[in-house]
């Protein structure tokens, strides 16, 4: 009973700060569009609302949405599907590690923005660029974090497998796999991050509708209130996406002990 009403307590205490952060922002976001040195790039928050209508009157924003969560999607469920393998592999076999370490350390450095020309010039423009640049840039984050997930792995529960005679698909399934999983679900959930903040770069390779692209093009006019609300519908495209894959992590990983803040 005590530790029901504690959780309803803790709940509500957490909606009203989520109040208290959503109302501080509203008051931040109307200072800022009556200074007359903001007042351009953060117009008031009736007006950027005012631009849903708009934006689908001129039947671009359901589409840009469409299209860019075609791309997202796309490339993120690619470069995952990617890096598991990879990052495995690394971590499990020296060879695979001392070849391929280096340089996905040194590409990782590298701003997407950087190679898209070559990608376009190589793949040529519309969505297949997109999902490439998109590609690398999740399978990059995600190789990494998981790899450091399999090293960190406790070698005394893989030397006793190995003595009780466990094959290495056995230690895979068996020890590996359950012990990785909290950092292949914090490696999904980073993606998920760069796969959005890649988004812009990936449809500067002529993309023909999308959110990156749309913004570009809306910069080019100086529309500044409908570009600062597809911006905000990034944001809120990824916060939702991290809030499915917090609640994912919670019920596949909810033997793992975690300090309360």
């Amino acid at each position: 009973m005590k530790k029901s009403k504690l959780q309803s307590d803790t709940k509500w205490m957490n909606r009203l700060w989520l109040f208290i952060s959503f109302a501080t922002a509203m008051v931040l976001w109307y200072i800022l569009s009556i200074l007359p040195k903001t007042a351009r790039i953060f117009p008031n928050v009736l007006v950027v609302l005012e631009q849903i209508k708009v934006m689908i009157d001129r039947g671009c924003l359901f589409t840009d949405i469409a299209s860019s969560m075609i791309s997202v999607f796309a490339g993120y469920a690619l470069g995952f599907l990617i890096a598991l393998p990879v990052a495995i592999l690394m971590a499990w076999y020296k060879p695979v590690r001392k070849i391929l370490e280096p340089w996905i350390q040194f590409v990782r450095n590298i701003p997407p923005l950087a190679y898209v020309p070559l990608v376009v010039i190589g793949a040529g423009v519309g969505r297949k660029p997109q999902i490439i640049v998109i590609t690398l840039a999740t399978f990059l984050i995600m190789c990494v974090t998981i790899y450091q997930g399999v090293l960190n792995i406790d070698e005394t529960l893989i030397k006793a497998a190995r003595i009780l005679g466990a094959s290495d698909k056995d230690i895979f399934i068996r020890v590996i796999a359950p012990a990785t999983l909290p950092f292949i679900l914090t490696a999904v959930r980073l993606g998920a991050g760069v796969a959005l903040t890649t988004l812009v770069a990936a449809e500067s390779t002529g993309a023909s509708a999308g959110l990156g692209m749309r913004i570009r093009t809306l910069n080019n006019s100086f529309e500044t209130a409908p570009m600062l609300l597809y911006i905000i519908i990034i944001g809120i495209i990824g916060i939702t996406i991290e809030k499915i894959i917090k609640t994912l992590e919670r019920k596949l990983t909810g033997w793992q002990e975690k300090r309360e803040i």
